[in-house]
């Protein structure tokens, strides 16, 4: 019988080509034979590395052996199971699954009701963070969680720069996209561990909004840099809202606020099938801003900002605002928006990409009669001098820029996640309000149609996913069915959502 060892070493190479990641490992310990066949093999390692995970970008440089490695470790330490074992390796951990998600693939089969194509990487993410500890030692790791858990003792954080492993983990978490909505992820979840406060705390606290913020999620100093923790309590706020007001139960919000890693990454944005040709300036524009957004907007009843911001101004400008936890409004719109004009970078701007402008329509799916519902849109798309994307956007009112946001997109160029930022007074007064805004892509489509000819027209297709998933599935029965609308109706007290055709009207009760 022939050995491994004394087959051609062509042959021994792809034979090694098929095994598990984590046995490249002891395979060289085996004998001298395999131990200089692995070693340096970097076309081993690339091998190796596309038979289990994603064809990364042309544009990328990958260290093969390297990259296989570090996945390896980042399995390894995740699969320990203390957290207080796990938590020192967050800035690896950061770095690993940033770089997976900047390799996902993006030329891939889309995934039923989504807009974002199937990911190896993303998978094993997913299946990583899906343990509670993990969720805990490296999701749960910012300053508002620590707040919530009542760790937070300085009284001058911040009067020091953010603390880099705040920021590590929220970016992470951001990139999770599934808000933890609760302190505790891996032990007790109680009404006074749920983060919906805390995050509300940061975002209608007025002070967070300064020039060099640009009153958006961003650093408060010269550098344009992202604040992440600013964008995680965007998240958990709107995401909060959602949950309690049941719409996460629907495909167009479950599969974009509920599923790990749904698009978190450049590129990911798959557009459902549409009939018409694209125009010259949707060509050159390489955000994909035209076509139909879906956009949350929340904002809490003005007394309640007033009094939550104003009434006790001796507070020090270090120290954060308390746990704020009052009724919210929830608004669902429609955005039709498409490219306008595109020029290339200012100063400020990052060069690796051009501005792009844009104009469109903005229609609230619910409160209609509202004077502020409806509205024209004009905004621009560009790249800030770290590499991140920036969204500004105004509603115009009788041809009168009356708000604005600032935000970022979550995920990089033309991701599926969306966009996350705040909204606020386009003269960006003092006195507010302002509050949270988050938008995501769910159509290529720009047709003027109002109503609810236009909802069917552009969410059908993620509708259509959905319900042949159901009538595919041999499990599914009508009792299912039953079950699902008992499990409806039970939300939260005080909560109201009412559907009426494809309208909602979301408010929140607290």
């Amino acid at each position: 019988m022939t050995l491994l060892t004394e087959l051609p070493p062509e042959i021994v190479q792809h034979v090694l080509g098929y095994v598990d990641p984590p046995d490249l490992a002891w395979i060289p310990r085996i004998c001298k034979s395999f131990y200089y066949t692995v070693k340096g093999n970097t076309t081993l390692f690339k091998v190796v590395y596309l038979n289990n995970y994603d064809t990364p970008p042309t544009n990328s440089n990958v260290d093969w052996e390297e990259a296989v490695k570090n996945i390896v470790r980042l399995q390894v330490i995740c699969r320990r199971d203390r957290i207080q074992d796990k938590k020192n390796e967050l800035p690896f951990v950061h770095d690993v699954v940033t770089s997976l998600l900047q390799n996902a693939a993006t030329d891939t089969e889309r995934v039923p009701s989504t807009t974002h194509p199937l990911s190896r990487n993303a998978k094993l993410l997913s299946s990583l963070f899906q343990d509670e500890t993990n969720q805990s030692a490296f999701l749960c790791r910012s300053f508002i969680y620590e707040r919530a858990r009542e760790e937070y003792t300085s009284d001058d954080y911040s009067h020091s720069p953010p603390k880099p492993h705040h920021q590590q983990s929220a970016h992470l978490h951001c990139l999770y996209g599934a808000p933890m909505l609760y302190a505790h992820p891996e032990s007790h979840r109680t009404r006074r561990s749920k983060m919906g406060p805390y995050a509300c705390s940061k975002v209608y606290d007025l002070r967070q909004y300064t020039e060099n913020t640009k009153w958006g999620p961003f650093m408060d100093d010269t550098t344009d840099r992202v604040d992440w923790e600013k964008v995680e309590a965007i998240m958990l706020v709107i995401g909060n809202n959602l949950r309690k007001l049941g719409l996460t139960k629907f495909p167009v919000c479950k599969n974009f606020w509920e599923a790990p890693f749904a698009g978190t990454w450049p590129g990911s944005y798959k557009p459902l099938p549409i009939t018409r040709e694209p125009d010259p300036l949707e060509l050159q524009d390489p955000y994909g801003v035209t076509g139909t957004w879906l956009r949350v907007v929340c904002f809490l009843d003005y007394t309640d900002f007033f009094a939550y911001n104003f009434t006790d101004e001796r507070l020090p400008p270090h120290v954060p605002r308390p746990a704020i936890d009052v009724g919210e409004a929830t608004r669902l719109i429609l955005m039709k928006i498409r490219v306008t004009r595109i020029e290339p970078p200012g100063p400020d701007d990052g060069q690796g990409l051009p501005v792009v402008h844009f104009e469109g329509i903005s229609r609230s799916l619910d409160d209609s009669y509202d004077e502020n519902a409806n509205s024209d849109l004009r905004g621009s798309v560009r790249l800030t001098r770290e590499g991140e994307v920036r969204w500004t956007t105004f509603s115009v009112f009788s041809g009168v820029e009356r708000w604005r946001s600032e935000s970022v997109q979550v995920g990089g160029v033309k991701s599926a996640k969306g966009i996350l930022g705040n909204w606020f007074d386009k003269d960006f007064d003092p006195r507010g309000p302002a509050g949270p805004t988050a938008f995501w892509k769910v159509s290529d489509r720009v047709t003027e149609s109002g109503g609810y000819r236009a909802l069917m027209q552009d969410f059908l297709p993620l509708i259509q996913d959905q319900h042949d998933e159901s009538t595919d599935d041999p499990s599914h029965s009508e009792e299912d069915d039953d079950d699902d609308e008992d499990e409806f109706e039970e939300d939260e007290p005080g909560l109201e959502l009412e559907i009426t055709g494809i309208s909602w009207v979301t408010w929140t009760d607290d």
